[in-house]
Formats: C-alpha cells, sequence, structure tokens
C-alpha cells in the first residue's frame, strides 16, 4: 500500500514525498486506517516496523479536520525516555513541515532554561507535547497546565513504560485527562499487566497486531561458545583484528558497561559509555559524536538498542546474551539498516549488510538456544582466535553453569597420611476525518524502491484489522503545489524508535 491511497492530507502527503516515503509498512497500512476512524487503538510491534510514523501521521491529519483549540494542548505522546521523546520530536519536525502544528518535547536531564521553555509550552498550548512521565508530571504538580484541550492520548513503548515503574504516574496522568479522548497504545509486547491498565482507559479498543520479525539476512550472524573469564580479551581480540567505526558493544548492565569502557580505552580506539547514569547533556553529545563517526566503540547497555537511529554501523557485539529473543533482534537490528531514509530502510534492505557477533558463555547456553529456536536456525559458531583457549562444548539444552577461568576446569588430588584432599574448582570471575483540498501526485521516479518483507498481520477482537496486501505497480504524477527544499531524510527509520 501507498501513502497517497490513504486518507491524508495534502500537506502530509508533501512532507511524506519530500522524505522520500512511498510505501507503507505493514504497521502503518493496518493501523493508520484505524486511527483514522477515531477508534481506540492496541498496537503490538517491534521497535523497527515504522510505528512511529502509524500514530504520528493520523494524527496530524486528525488535527487538520476535527475542531480543536489552538489556544490548548490537543494531543500527548508519552515515551519512557529521553531519547525516544527526542527522536519523536524529529519526526514530527519532519511529517508536520507543510502544517501549522506546534510540538514540545519535555523530559529531564538538562538545565533550569529548558525547564522555563518546556512551561511556556504547556501554558500557551503547544498542538502536540511529546514527554516522558516523570517529567510531564512535575511539570503538572508544579504549574496549572490547562490540560482539557487533550483529544489524543498515545503511549510508545508502552511495556518499557511498565517495566520502568510509571504506572502509578501514567495513571496519574491519564486521571487528568478529559474522558471523551481517542487513546492510541504501541507496545512491543502486550503482557497481562498491560493489557489490564489498557482497560482501565481504553474504550473498545481495536487490536493490531504485527508479527515478531526475524532479523534480515543481510545480517551475518556469528557467535564464539567460550567461558565467562575469556569474554574481555576475546572483545580485545575482535576489535583490534577489524579496526572498525561505529561498532556497538552491547552489555545487559550498566556496571558491566562501566568496567568494559574502562578496559577497552587503552588498546588505541576512541571508546565510549551510554547507559542511564549520564547527565543528558552527555548522552547527547556521545550520541552525536557516535553518528558522526567520531567514535569507534560505543559500549551500550539496551538503552540504545530500542529507539535509536544510526545508519552505517558494520558490527555489533553481544557481550552477553540477551535473555529473550525480541531483545537479542532490537539489539542486532542496529546494524544492516539502510541510509536513505525510505519508508524500508529500518527492515535492512537487501544489499545493506553487517555483522553481529555474541559471546556465549556456559551459564548463557540455554538463553542462546532459545534464541536460536526463535530463528529456526543455529547461528555459526567461530573458532576461538589464536592464543586464547578452545570453550566448553555448545550444549544449549544443559542448564547453565559457573564460567571458568578462561580454561578448562582442573581436577587434582593430592595425597596425605590421613585423608585426600581435592583442590576447588576455580570460581567464575564478573567481569483519524475527511481530508480536505485536492490530493498530491506522484512522479514515477521513487516508484522502484523495495518494498519491506511484511511480516503478517493478524486480526485480534475486537478490531477490524486491514491486511497488508503487496504495493501495487502503477503510474502516478506529482503536483507541484510546493517548491520548498527537500528535508533531511527521516530522523527514524521507517519510524522508531
Amino acid at each position: 500500500m501507498y501513502f497517497d491511497e490513504l486518507d491524508l492530507s495534502d500537506e502530509i502527503l508533501d512532507a511524506l514525498w519530500d522524505m522520500h516515503f512511498d510505501e507503507c509498512t505493514p504497521v502503518q497500512a493496518a493501523t493508520i486506517p484505524v486511527i483514522l476512524e477515531g477508534r481506540d487503538v492496541i498496537s503490538c510491534a517491534q521497535t523497527g516496523t515504522g510505528k512511529t510514523a502509524a500514530y504520528i501521521l493520523p494524527l496530524l491529519n486528525n488535527l487538520q479536520t476535527d475542531d480543536h483549540d489552538p489556544h490548548k494542548v490537543n494531543a500527548i505522546i508519552m515515551a519512557p525516555t529521553r531519547e525516544l521523546a527526542q527522536q519523536i520530536d524529529q519526526q514530527m519536525e519532519g511529517f508536520s513541515y507543510y502544517a501549522p502544528f506546534s510540538s514540545v518535547a519535555i523530559y529531564g536531564g538538562n538545565d533550569g532554561n529548558a525547564w522555563g521553555q518546556q512551561t511556556r509550552g504547556l501554558k500557551q498550548g503547544a498542538d502536540v507535547v511529546i514527554a516522558t512521565p516523570g517529567r510531564l508530571l512535575s511539570h503538572l504538580n508544579l504549574s496549572e497546565v490547562d490540560l482539557s484541550g487533550v483529544k489524543y492520548f498515545i503511549l510508545d513503548e508502552a511495556d518499557r513504560m511498565l517495566d520502568m515503574g510509571f504506572f502509578d504516574d501514567i495513571m496519574s496522568i491519564v486521571k487528568r485527562l478529559p474522558k471523551e479522548r481517542q487513546t492510541i497504545l504501541f507496545s512491543a509486547t502486550m503482557p497481562k499487566e498491560l493489557r489490564q491498565l489498557a482497560k482501565t482507559f481504553m474504550h473498545d479498543p481495536a487490536e493490531v497486531n504485527i508479527a515478531i520479525s526475524r532479523p534480515p539476512e543481510t545480517i551475518h550472524q556469528m557467535a564464539y561458545v567460550c567461558y565467562e573469564g575469556q569474554k574481555t580479551l576475546l572483545v580485545k581480540n575482535i576489535l583490534l583484528a577489524r579496526r572498525l567505526n561505529k561498532v556497538i558493544l552491547f552489555a545487559g548492565r550498566k556496571t558491566t558497561v562501566k568496567d568494559l569502557w574502562r578496559e577497552l580505552r587503552h588498546i588505541g580506539l576512541e571508546v565510549r559509555a551510554m547507559h542511564s547514569d549520564l547527565e543528558q547533556k552527555e548522552r547527547e553529545e556521545v550520541m552525536l559524536d557516535f553518528r558522526n563517526g567520531k567514535i569507534d566503540v560505543l559500549v551500550a547497555t539496551d538503552i540504545v538498542a530500542r529507539g535509536i537511529d544510526v545508519d552505517d554501523i558494520p558490527l555489533v557485539i553481544n557481550y552477553d546474551v540477551p535473555r529473550d529473543a525480541e531483545d537479542y533482534v532490537h539489539r542486532i537490528g542496529r546494524t544492516a539498516r539502510g541510509g536513505t531514509g525510505s519508508a524500508e530502510a529500518e527492515e535492512g534492505p537487501q544489499g545493506k549488510s553487517g555483522e553481529a557477533i555474541t559471546l556465549v558463555s556456559e551459564k548463557d547456553q540455554n538463553y542462546f538456544g532459545r534464541i536460536e529456536a526463535f530463528l529456526e536456525y543455529e547461528v555459526e559458531k567461530l573458532p576461538m582466535p589464536e592464543g586464547l583457549e578452545p570453550g566448553p562444548e555448545y550444549n544449549p539444552k544443559k542448564k547453565g553453569g559457573k564460567g571458568g577461568r578462561g580454561s578448562k576446569k582442573k581436577s587434582a588430588s593430592k595425597k596425605t597420611e590421613k585423608k585426600p584432599q581435592q583442590t576447588e574448582a576455580p570460581v567464575e570471575q564478573k567481569g483519524k476525518g475527511k481530508p480536505h483540498g485536492k490530493k498530491s501526485h506522484r512522479s514515477q521516479k521513487d516508484q522502484s524502491a523495495p518494498a519491506a518483507e511484511a511480516p503478517k498481520v493478524a486480526e485480534a477482537q475486537p478490531a477490524e484489522v486491514v491486511q497488508q496486501q503487496p504495493p501495487k505497480k502503477r503510474k502516478s504524477h506529482r503536483g507541484g503545489k510546493h517548491h520548498r527544499k527537500p528535508l533531511a531524510k527521516q530522523a527514524e527509520a521507517p519510524a522508531a524508535e
């Protein structure tokens, strides 16, 4: 399906044209028509499927066609992290380029000037507020903010907000909103707690479910089976042998991230760390330098696995094995991403390749086995580099045990006159409405972009879910309504996270 087949206004279609957006992703094709109807929506779709555009585009269209007070806040978009809030704000700026709407991003970690700007935006009635729950609640508690004009309430990555303990904050915000509103909830997973939460403030929501997609074939997945104590040496070996720029090294804990940063900064590479302990200004500086290629290795927690759009990442290394397949797909999906700004870029277009290496210790073998079961194939196991002893046997069906010091466990006996004693084994090292105006038309020249492979779209009660159809090849022509300079490519491809 093409965007100009949807009931979107000329202004939105013109912005999409300038951003080289032509074809919808499955979640966009299934969700946008339902939101345009004004229904509440629960959409289950993973990061990287174009979900940000799936709610911003119909939101902007509805703001144009519906009656609303231009001096009040009309829409609130909630996001779990500062980074995602910033990215949504960038997307809003691009999609609303020809539409007269204002937005303000509200998140913490900045100075007093930012607080004043955010307060003015709320009191003067920005059309769209993009905020993290805690920061928005702080403004509501300390300032007289009028939310009586809010007609649209959107929660992005709702499952993560629950995981981060934002349940009470979200409910406090919901209680201050008008009861007559459209509520839209996007989540990568749909746990029981989230469904119960949705029932408390949503009315007869339509459900759209997009299956979790597997990594694109353009990602070469590999793994080293090693002992826990071999991991840091192995990472150094990989990085020094390849000498790549813009590599992401994922670790599950921020303490591990800090340890790895200290270890790796002495081997002649530009290494930076990204974790929740950094101030907002520091995090923005790190991501800017990483995007610009000034950083060879970014050691990070899963804060970078979702909602961060950086192109041309050649290699992703998993220092530890993610505990579920979804996190694994999010992590390695940072590589093999296109730089065209097209709607299918984040699906890993053909011709854009990348590598992903996972370090699998004994205690992580069972988790990696589950990931391989989800992938429905075995990931290539690499032999240990020269100078490092072979790792343990790979047996994912066996429950994980303790990791060694980088070598096989030793066992010895020492006889005495009284009783034989055995030395201890080495201990593991810790290391919605109708649009107005004339339709815009599209030129033939951009019809050649291949459509992303569509994940399955499943209809769930009580929703009427649009089934994604293969894109139709047809000719169209572009009208000459606007003559502004084309925008820069989309900040999140195809839309975030």
